[in-house]
């Protein structure tokens, strides 16, 4: 019973927030989607990321082992799923990067800070900011046949995240206004990505309902088999354990709704991923914790 109440502890509030701005939109209030996403991804995850790397407690050899994994679990999961996408005879272009890439972010991140504390949200972070490298190349090659790794350098959060291991590996700290200041910027984050989340979902027009429920199950499966044998083999802390699993198993992320609108791929059938996936991690999302608190 009490990990029952913990688990809901954890996942009400992401959930919720989601829901705000899901019924935000479906009540007919304005949302300017493109506005509030610029100032999240550009402004508030950066400060995020840089300030929960600046203040990390975890040792640089902890930071290293998570990314050497986060690579590995994502190799093996767009190896598997690439084979599964030529099995069903599935566009490529279409289904590849969605069912690879997870929500590590507007979901992941407030989840592992809910479940595991702050040293889950250092973690997170690292997990974070390799997908998002993988995405913008690799996951870009996939929709459009072209990687994009001149816009991984424009990114933001990929800068803060360099500067932030900097100043983590050379022992550096910021003076007491600024970290004030950036951690305040931070906590914008987590909010506005969840109430985001809901506002793109429900603007959504899915197609291909039925394919998607299977594909979004089986997503689930390689996402969880894959960082569970890669966590245990790099003999990850239970932390690092957990966060892992928890962020390559996130369901599919809104932005590849928006790669698939932009390239040219199925966008309606990445949209049904999307609404899908996000529902069914209502349910799988809390089981999953279950298992790995």
């Amino acid at each position: 019973m009490n990990l029952v109440l913990t688990v809901l502890e954890i996942v009400a509030p992401v959930f919720l927030l989601a829901a705000i701005g899901f019924g935000w939109v479906k009540l007919g209030f304005e949302y300017r989607l493109e506005f509030v996403t610029r100032l999240s991804m550009t402004l508030a995850v950066p400060c995020l990321i840089f300030t929960a790397l600046v203040n990390s407690t975890l040792e640089p050899s902890a930071i290293t082992a998570v990314t050497l994994a986060s690579l590995v679990a994502y190799i093996a999961v767009s190896i598997v799923t690439v084979i599964v996408v030529r099995l069903f005879r599935l566009h490529q272009g279409t289904f590849a990067a969605p069912l690879i890439f997870g929500n590590t972010g507007n979901l992941g991140l407030p989840l592992a800070l809910f479940a595991f504390g702050e040293v889950g949200l250092e973690y997170a972070v690292v997990v974070f900011a390799v997908m998002a490298i993988l995405s913008f190349t690799f996951g870009i090659w996939l929709v459009a046949g072209a990687g994009s790794f001149g816009k991984v350098l424009k990114e933001p959060l990929v800068w803060a995240t360099v500067l932030g291991g900097l100043f983590l590996w050379q022992d550096w700290s910021l003076p007491r206004f600024a970290d004030n200041t950036l951690s305040l910027i931070g906590q914008m984050a987590i909010p506005l990505m969840l109430i985001t989340l809901g506002v793109a979902v429900a603007r959504l027009s899915p197609g291909g309902v039925g394919r998607a429920i299977v594909l979004s199950a089986l997503k689930l499966v390689i996402c969880i088999g894959c960082a569970w044998v890669t966590a245990d083999w790099f003999m990850l802390d239970h932390a690092a354990f957990g966060i892992l699993v928890l962020q390559v198993a996130t369901p599919v992320a809104v932005t590849s709704y928006m790669l698939a609108a932009k390239y040219g791929a199925d966008a309606d059938a990445v949209a049904g991923l999307v609404v899908v996936s996000t529902v069914m991690s209502i349910g799988a999302l809390p089981l999953l914790l279950a298992v790995l608190l």
